[in-house]
């Protein structure tokens, strides 16, 4: 049995979707990281402003990857993609991500950084995209639910897209004395632990993408 069927066996249940895609989603999406980037973008702002936007962040996290989760097999379908090539774009793509948070380089662009300054509403870009629910987690997404077709576990999935969120909110709105209290360090470590768990996570998406091609 190959991990792929496997996978597909474990996410027939609500109970196992949902925590399967909390846990592959997370260290993707990763909300702790976010943090820094979030308070240096509102410093200037009221704490009613700061609680708001993290609020339809979390919203717009949500929305995003829902979509791609019931819509995502019909764009396969649409441009002719096999689930072993998504698996390795994906797999790219996510260890892109890993890459970048091992290395502490930028999860934005220092152009959406300046412009995200002068924005009334910078919740969904660049907050919910491209800087947490970006390529990586919606490549996720869709790989998740190409694995089934079981009713029961596209609801599981999309409560674990909604803890995700709400995950999202909690960090955003109550990170900034945690951040403030480990400092760039300890927040420095902390992404670069996540960074090698989605590394590993991006290596087996290519893997199972190669076995499939093989098989």
């Amino acid at each position: 049995m190959n991990t792929a069927h496997a996978l597909g066996q474990f996410l027939r249940t609500l109970p196992a979707s949902a925590v399967a895609t909390f846990l592959a989603l997370f260290p993707i999406v990763d909300p702790f990281g976010g943090i820094p980037i979030f308070f240096s973008l509102t410093s200037a702002w009221t704490p009613r402003e700061r609680n708001l936007t993290a609020l339809k962040t979390a919203f717009w996290v949500f929305g995003i990857l829902v979509v791609f989760l019931f819509f995502g097999r019909f764009v396969l379908h649409f441009f002719g993609i096999s689930l072993p090539v998504l698996n390795i774009a994906g797999g790219l793509i996510v260890a892109n991500t890993a890459w970048g948070m091992v290395t502490s380089t930028a999860r934005i662009t220092p152009e959406e950084s300046v412009e995200a300054v002068s924005k009334e509403d910078i919740s969904l870009t660049p907050l919910a995209m491209p800087l947490l629910s970006g390529p990586g987690a919606i490549g996720v997404v869709m790989a998740l639910a190409a694995h089934t077709d079981s009713y029961l576990a596209y609801l599981g999935m999309v409560i674990g897209i909604a803890v995700v969120a709400l995950s999202v909110y909690l960090f955003l709105w109550l990170g900034g004395p945690l951040v403030r209290r480990l400092g760039p360090n300890g927040v420095g470590a902390i992404n670069r632990i996540f960074g090698f768990l989605i590394l590993a996570i991006a290596v087996q998406l290519v893997w199972d993408g190669v076995a499939d091609f093989r098989s």
